[in-house]
């Protein structure tokens, strides 16, 4: 199967996910759950794909515009915006490609992390208090409890 073909399926499948969620009337409560737990993991690669093909049309569009321009300073400005654009192809492919990578069981688990000062008095209690401040920073940037 072709990446082409993988992501293919994966938007069809949103789409037949959001589809069967519209019509809750013959769905479980246990279905509803599993389908909107699918959707979610869905909805990030699908949004990451239709961005990446966007920027891709976007490229196609102003190299036709670049080779049908008569004025050089609108191909000028065109091929700066294409340039640009260029630039940014690679960086959401990668994010697609990441995206596709298989998620680790442990991902959605949660995490005890114990600090101790151990041995060396003041100083190894001040550095263990410091780990703890920046783990605490740390764990506040995604919004987890802490």
């Amino acid at each position: 199967m072709t990446l082409d073909a993988k992501l293919l399926r994966l938007i069809e499948r949103h789409d037949e996910i959001g589809a069967a969620m519209s019509r809750q009337d013959d769905l479980s409560s246990d279905d509803i759950v599993r389908l909107s737990k699918e959707y979610a993991e869905l909805t990030p690669i699908v949004e990451a794909i239709a961005e990446s093909r966007g920027v891709a049309a976007e490229i196609a569009e102003l190299d036709a515009l670049i080779a049908a321009e008569d004025d050089a300073d609108m191909r000028a400005l065109e091929s700066e915006e294409r340039d640009a654009l260029a630039l940014k192809l690679p960086a959401l492919e990668q994010c697609v490609k990441v995206h596709l990578l298989p998620r680790d069981e442990a991902d959605a688990k949660n995490v005890i992390l114990e600090l101790r000062a151990g041995t060396g008095g003041d100083e190894a209690a001040l550095f263990a208090a410091d780990l703890y401040r920046m783990y605490q920073r740390y764990a506040e940037i995604p919004g987890w409890k802490v």
